[in-house]
């Protein structure tokens, strides 16, 4: 019985060894989410002006991106919070942006009525594909992503999202 313990437990440690050089020998496939990250980073949209705008030019900042559109109940609320926040963050290398699913003409009238001093930037439904990459498998919205300064997915939130955990997603990475 001993020497049948002896050999299980021999065995158990070359697993495990063989195991943690199997791991360290070949590194993990990238995320996911690294991918979505990149393919947001290199997405040109046009602003509400309709001057193309790389999202990249944000870069090396922490990036509050939001999905949202004009006809969204959820998306309307949150922009006052979104607005706010973009203003207290704004000199601490946080930049905003909001991603609309819509077309630029409802998207400057609903600008005209509730101002945001971040880039809106206009998707259309398109979109609602560059969102879906992003971890949004539902497709609807608002949807927010925050991403680290160095390009990494932090925080995501499907629905309306509140000033606090805007908040708490941002505190770690400033």
């Amino acid at each position: 019985m001993a020497k049948r313990i002896v050999i299980l437990v021999i065995l158990a440690l070359a697993g495990l060894a063989a195991g943690f050089w199997l791991g360290h020998r070949n590194p993990p496939a990238p995320d996911a989410s690294d991918a979505a990250v990149a393919q947001l980073l290199a997405t040109r949209l046009p602003d509400l002006k309709g001057n193309d705008q790389a999202i990249s030019q944000w870069k090396g900042k922490t990036l509050v991106v939001n999905f949202w559109a004009p006809w969204c109940g959820p998306c309307v609320e949150e922009m006052p919070d979104l607005h706010a926040l973009s203003t207290e963050f704004g000199g601490k290398n946080v930049q905003f942006v909001g991603i609309g699913i819509d077309t630029a003409q409802n998207m400057i009238a609903f600008e005209q009525k509730v101002k945001v001093d971040y880039p809106l930037l206009v998707a259309g439904y398109a979109g609602t594909e560059l969102a879906r990459a992003l971890g949004n498998k539902a497709g609807a919205l608002p949807f927010t992503v925050v991403i680290d300064a160095q390009g990494r997915m932090h925080y995501e939130k499907l629905g309306r999202i509140t000033s606090d955990e805007v908040r708490t997603a941002l505190e770690p990475l400033i």
